[in-house]
């Protein structure tokens, strides 16, 4: 595997950690936060942080139908955590991370569909496996029960993640910090509005480990992860990005079991050997192989 590629796979990894520990830091801020206002409150800060960044750096900010670019996938994002926030009031956690386990399936049908990817069995291979995995994991949440309009919604989270991924892959990406203080600002508007629509009351937090997992998501678990992702974007298929979601769920049961919130179980190990199976043919060995041609552009 070439030296670039170790460099992306570690920066994948990392947004595996990230991700995975987002999920214990909301756990904290839902219980003094309006979950679409907790969100903006992420989003926010991350954006202005992250322009700071920009001008500390002196990095060029996207323009042109880079600007458009971040916009789009900046809007999708915010959207999709509306979507995800709004089915998982009736759901549980473990369904949403199953719905999210196919993520991969979807990335790769709209990139071929938008002609950047190509159907491959390896590809198809490692999303079923990558799903298969998590859903043995939480093979019990799936028999509860749940309102139509909840799993639709959650359904409609992951596409719009899925979507997001594949539409900035057609547009000119600059640099990861400049792009996504454009669309975590975009993000953090729409997660506003929406906010502001549903009438959510708009209060910070009292609890000093309220603020302390607000701080967490805002510094490593949006500006940072956000910026790494591009950066694995760039380098790695949509399709391929798209794994960092799948594993989510075994960085937050494992944290969980430190903290003595979870257990592990035969089932979890199970699963997670499927999931670092599927991970593997879909994502890392395409990767190790050589890298992605630059995408075609959007004409499906």
């Amino acid at each position: 595997m070439a030296r670039l590629d170790r460099v992306t796979l570690i920066a994948f990894l990392a947004c595996v950690l990230l991700g995975g520990l987002n999920a214990v830091g909301v756990r904290y801020t839902v219980l003094e936060l309006p979950p679409l206002w907790g969100a903006a409150l992420r989003f926010g800060p991350a954006s202005a942080l992250l322009f700071l960044v920009v001008l500390a750096r002196r990095l060029p900010l996207p323009r042109r139908r880079s600007l458009l670019g971040a916009l789009i996938y900046g809007v999708l994002n915010g959207i999709s955590f509306c979507f995800l926030y709004w089915g998982l009031l009736r759901a549980q956690p473990g369904l949403s991370s199953v719905v999210l386990a196919l993520s991969p399936l979807m990335t790769l049908l709209m990139a071929v569909a938008y002609r950047q990817e190509s159907l491959r069995w390896p590809a198809l291979a490692g999303s079923l496996l990558a799903a298969a995995g998590v859903s043995l994991v939480f093979g019990e949440q799936l028999r509860a029960q749940l309102p139509v309009l909840n799993l639709l919604a959650l359904v409609a989270g992951a596409v719009c993640l899925s979507w997001a991924s594949v539409i900035i892959k057609g547009y000119p990406m600059g640099d990861p910090t400049s792009t996504n203080a454009i669309a975590t600002g975009a993000g953090a508007l729409v997660l506003l509005a929406l906010s502001l629509l549903l009438g959510e009351s708009h209060v910070l937090p009292v609890r000093p480990e309220t603020w302390s997992a607000l701080g967490y998501l805002i510094l490593f678990g949006t500006a940072l992860l956000f910026v790494l992702i591009l950066f694995v974007l760039k380098r790695w298929t949509a399709s391929a990005t798209s794994y960092i979601t799948v594993l989510f769920p075994f960085i937050t049961i494992s944290a969980s079991a430190l903290l003595g919130q979870e257990r592990l179980s035969p089932a979890l190990l199970a699963g997670a050997l499927l999931v670092m199976a599927g991970v593997y043919v879909g994502a890392i060995r395409p990767a190790s192989r050589q890298m992605p041609a630059p995408p075609a552009g959007l004409k499906p």
